[in-house]
């Protein structure tokens, strides 16, 4: 009974800013923005956005994989460090995030400019101009830049429990440093890798100001589109409700495939 007690402010505080803007946006979703009536039509017209909504995907994709593998070795080595070492590596990795996203992202375009600085440089040498804002790329980029530390803490986190003696276990029996890979350090890892994927994936698939920053108006996300419906010239909140709804819809079934892969403790700490 006490229990309940204590949990009672986070019950109210989870209805008032989770249950019920979840509920608008579902009303907004099936409701006519003239009469207020009941209809389909908003997710209907969903459809005519396909190309977009799996650019958003494979974008997404795309970014959560390079975080991953950029990430998962660079977590081995931070577990692996010990004293003032490790804690100036985690500093290092979370660094980027002690800046406003806004700021980061702004960095990015400076550099990424025809006539910034990473152009520039190259024009030293004879190479370029190369067309590097405005593209998929630059895209990609900006996710894994900002989203990169969400992959390493939850990696770093799990490493940190995998014990220096199983590995040399391993190495004692013969196994060489692939087979302790693969046997070890990979199964005892996949808790983090599952909540690291998630934990980028999510996001990025969603983002907006990354896409319009440096990918300009040719790379539209499922993120603009919805802030066009809300905040841009085409005012139409019903129709960004219905967007809305069904890529919740979307990430929550690809987040149930994945977590098939997990148990049902790994999957609690993860939305934890």
């Amino acid at each position: 009974m006490k229990l309940k007690w204590t949990a009672s402010p986070y019950i109210v505080w989870m209805i008032i800013f989770i249950v019920v803007p979840l509920l608008l946006v579902a009303v907004f979703a099936f409701t006519d923005g003239e009469t207020g009536g009941f209809t389909l039509a908003n997710i209907s017209h969903v459809s005519e956005f396909t190309p977009v909504l799996m650019r958003s995907i494979w974008l997404a994709a795309v970014a959560t994989i390079a975080s991953l593998v950029i990430a998962y070795p660079l977590a081995y080595i931070i577990s692996r460090s010990s004293g003032s070492g490790r804690r100036t590596l985690l500093m290092l990795a979370i660094l980027p995030m002690w800046m406003n996203f806004l700021l980061r992202t702004y960095a990015w375009m400076t550099l990424l400019e025809n006539t910034g600085l990473i152009n520039r440089l190259l024009g030293y040498i004879g190479l370029g101009p190369f067309q590097m804002i405005n593209t998929q790329g630059a895209v990609v980029l900006g996710m894994v830049y900002n989203y990169l530390p969400f992959m390493i803490l939850p990696l770093y986190s799990i490493m940190t429990k995998i014990q220096n003696t199983a590995i040399e276990a391993a190495q004692d029996l013969g196994a060489n440093w692939v087979l302790v890979f693969y046997r070890v350090v990979l199964p005892l890892s996949a808790p983090g890798i599952r909540t690291g994927v998630t934990m980028v994936f999510v996001p990025a698939v969603s983002t907006f100001l990354i896409s319009r920053m440096l990918g300009g108006g040719g790379n539209l996300l499922i993120g603009d589109l919805i802030d066009l419906q809300f905040l841009g010239n085409a005012y139409n909140p019903n129709l960004g409700s219905a967007i809305s709804l069904v890529l919740m819809v979307l990430i929550l079934l690809c987040m149930s495939i994945f977590n098939q892969f997990g148990d049902e403790e790994e999957m609690e700490g993860m939305l934890l």
